[in-house]
């Protein structure tokens, strides 16, 4: 009875107390009246700060009296307003944000969490939605858009695949809105078209090794961020149709395309869909040749469909659920007429012929990604949950690679889960940031089978577990750190199977079938970690370091196809750990803006294809990669901006306390881009571009030939050329003009490969007419 009268007298006191707090609500707006979602508040008198929901809105419970309380968003403004409260009722303060010009764009690759690239201590590019409408009328190839827009990042195959086109000499990991789409367990280089431009908000490029996301991020990663929904509408939309053909013998090189996109909000509930279909026919070098159709992108028939429909379930609380489909088949009746390497005069070109096997390409892909966000589950802290799943099939071509012939396919099934929290802190008014930390669950199960059934790499059913933690510091609001780490804990299960024979180059005969390897697990653990320093206070000279470092199973279905062992424990099949040292900037003059960064890349041990024997295999040596970039844009007029970029990456490898060149399957030549944006009238943009590859020729031939990756690189440039006119708001007409100077040359990969069957040019003169009308 004591006790409970000693509760009910606390009781009675605290009620006072109680009566003594009011509640704050209100919303965070632009100047246009519109939401910014996930501002952040902040009450330094109590050390307090909370999040801003989905729809801007906020609320907390605060003590009786003054404060100030300060608004900031990502692009925007501070703004700091006073407030008194004096009542027990509810206390209502709006807060209307400036979009702050000096601020860059928004990211959130980097980190899982929204932040400016001012934030970001590593080198980020940004492709946005005006520069993928001008890529894409040149042409429509995610692998030549990113190539002629991000320094660092290897040159265009013109092919279906993109092997070789590494990130400053290292491998990437590609997702769509961070679905994994990269198959790391078994390359099949065709990761970077896996969906079509059409559905891409924009699309964000992390340079350096990185395990935000784990395994296969070893020189970066590229997400694609699917469009998003318009929020002023219940319905809104686009018309896409459009033609396009070579301009050197043009028959039968006409193609077209027609999509359709609709998007809107009705009261809790917004939607985006879109559906596009593009057929291509022969393409053409500049002489009028038809291209190889040996992984070429001649007659292609590409689907893509995509839906995201998100709800609101409060003001804390939104799911949303995203799903993409891509198919890109080729349809031809050409085969390859096979040149001889090293001779100009003797690419190897299309002819007509009867095309063995199935139609190669990416028969599907399937992505889906359900969603789950929630603000302020406990305090401030925000959860979101990420549940999906990748189905990925590619075909590549029938050759007789194989004994007796044969067309293998790569099939690849994800399944994962990510749980990403949130936790934002405030020491001071000039010391906050925020714990960034979760759990990645992820199920990979790929294999490759050729189309009659024979199993050339078993299935793979990796489990991988990885919990993680990123702390970001900012202090005295200019000076920011960042640092992290992740668990990486791997289980591969590999069946017993019985290896393949397959050709090798040197005798031309086949050898290696018949070896039964016993099944067996693989388990990989390791830590990698983060850290990164930047200041960016002077708009005319923003530094940052940064240290990190990635985790990958480099290709370990090449291991086990060229396997000569009878156990898993006999086969070297070690993951690379990859560090990546940084250093860089970006300064503002005025209408001047530069960007730099120097890296130095090292591992332990490498991921670079060389052939032994005849026989194709990864070499394991130490490997040192460093390199460099430089970006330039500057507005001349309001009307006409110009821009550049120059981007140098160099690698060896050491071999026996010798160093040798990595090959041109890993390093590329210098690359330069530049470009003149003019708006002669406020209505028409005009732009002209070029690409520019310098020269690289590392090895010399070995009995008069170059083997595998050693074949000299030598220098070629484009010009490329776009228009967009606007009749009005709703419809526009544009033109793309690839290779407007009909340049003749070969292309980077047709070099290095040192193979005459894949000694081929690239694209001769190629015009695209599309017209938009938008509602």
């Amino acid at each position: 009875m004591k006790i409970l009268l000693l509760s009910l007298a606390a009781f009675v006191v605290s009620l006072p107390a109680l009566a003594q707090k009011t509640v704050l609500s209100g919303k965070i707006k632009d100047e246009q009246n519109q939401a910014v979602p996930f501002s952040t508040l902040s009450i330094p008198a109590l050390k307090k700060g909370l999040t801003s929901n989905q729809t801007g809105t906020y609320s907390i419970i605060l003590p009786l009296g003054t404060y100030a309380i300060k608004a900031s968003a990502v692009g925007y403004k501070s703004k700091t307003q006073s407030i008194t409260l004096s009542a027990a009722d509810t206390v209502y303060l709006d807060f209307t944000l400036e979009q702050d010009a000096k601020l860059q764009e928004v990211i959130i690759s980097a980190s899982r969490k929204q932040e400016t690239l001012d934030e970001v201590p590593s080198s980020i590019n940004i492709i946005g939605t005006k520069d993928l409408a001008v890529q894409k009328t040149i042409n429509n190839n995610l692998s030549e858009i990113l190539a002629n827009t991000v320094p660092g990042l290897g040159f265009n195959t013109n092919r279906t695949s993109n092997l070789g086109q590494t990130m400053r000499g290292r491998g990437i990991l590609i997702m769509i809105d961070g679905v994994p789409q990269s198959t790391p367990l078994r390359n099949g280089a065709r990761d970077i078209r896996t969906i079509d431009p059409a559905a891409i908000e924009r699309v964000e490029v992390i340079k350096g090794a990185t395990a935000i996301y784990g395994n296969g991020a070893d020189g970066g990663l590229i997400n694609y961020i699917t469009k998003k929904p318009t929020a002023d509408k219940a319905i809104s939309g686009q018309t896409s149709i459009g033609s396009s053909n070579f301009l050197v013998a043009p028959k039968h090189t006409f193609g077209g395309q027609a999509g359709q996109l609709l998007s809107g909000t009705v009261h809790n509930l917004d939607y985006v869909v879109s559906g596009r279909y593009e057929q291509t026919g022969l393409s053409r070098d500049a002489n009028g040749d038809v291209l190889s159709p040996e992984y070429g992108l001649n007659d292609l028939r590409m689907w893509n469909a995509f839906a995201k429909v998100g709800y609101n379930i409060n003001a804390n609380n939104r799911l949303e659920l995203m799903y993409n489909y891509f198919s890109s088949k080729q349809n031809t009746d050409y085969i390859a007429k096979a040149g001889k390497y090293g001779n100009p005069d003797s690419a190897t070109t299309g002819v007509l012929g009867n095309r063995p096997g199935k139609a190669e390409g990416t028969p599907y892909n399937h992505n889906v990604n359900l969603h789950y966000s929630s603000q302020r589950i406990v305090g401030g802290t925000d959860l979101d949950v990420n549940l999906y799943l990748q189905d990925f099939y590619t075909l590549l071509s029938s050759s007789n690679f194989f004994e007796g012939n044969g067309q293998p396919g790569n099939l690849s099934k994800k399944k994962g889960l990510r749980v990403n929290l949130n936790s934002p802190f405030l020491i001071s008014d000039n010391w906050n940031g925020n714990f960034v930390y979760g759990l990645d669950v992820l199920s990979d199960k790929t294999s490759t089978v050729l189309t009659d059934g024979r199993v050339s790499v078993p299935e793979m059913n990796m489990r991988n577990l990885a919990p993680y933690l990123q702390l970001k510091s900012v202090f005295l609001q200019n000076l920011i750190f960042k640092a992290g780490a992740r668990f990486e804990n791997i289980n591969i299960d590999v069946p017993t199977y019985t290896t393949l024979a397959t050709r090798n180059y040197n005798t031309g005969g086949y050898s290696g079938g018949g070896i039964v390897v016993k099944g067996d697990a693989l388990n990989y653990n390791a830590f990698v970690f983060n850290a990164g320093l930047r200041y960016n206070k002077l708009s005319y000279f923003k530094p940052f370091i940064s240290f990190s470092q990635s985790f990958s199973i480099g290709d370990l279905g090449l291991v086990l196809r060229s396997a000569t062992e009878n156990t898993l424990a006999d086969i070297t099949t070690k993951a690379v750990t990859a560090n990546n040292y940084e250093a860089g900037f970006s300064s503002t003059f005025g209408k001047l803006n530069i960007e730099g960064a120097a890296y130095i890349s090292t591992s332990k041990l490498g991921a670079s294809y060389v052939f032994v024997n005849g026989k194709a295999q990864i070499a394991r040596s130490p490997e040192r990669i460093y390199g460099f970039e430089l970006a330039a844009d500057y507005a001349l007029l309001d009307e006409l901006t110009i821009g550049a970029s120059y981007s140098y990456t160099e690698g060896k490898r050491k071999i026996n306390d010798k160093e040798v060149y990595l090959g041109g399957d890993r390093i590329g030549p210098p690359k330069t881009t530049a470009y003149v944006s003019y708006s002669p009238l406020s209505n028409w943009l005009l732009r002209v571009q070029m690409l520019n590859a310098g020269n690289r020729k590392r090895f010399d031939p070995v009995n008069g030939k170059y083997s595998y990756g050693t074949g000299p690189m030598n220098t070629f440039t484009t010009f490329s050329f776009f228009s967009n006119y606007s009749f009005d708001k709703s419809s526009s007409i544009q033109l793309g003009v690839e290779n407007i100077l009909n340049k003749d040359y070969f292309t980077i990969p047709s070099q290095w490969m040192s193979d005459s069957l894949s000694y081929v040019k690239g694209n001769g003169a190629r015009l695209t007419l599309n017209y938009l009308y938008k509602f």
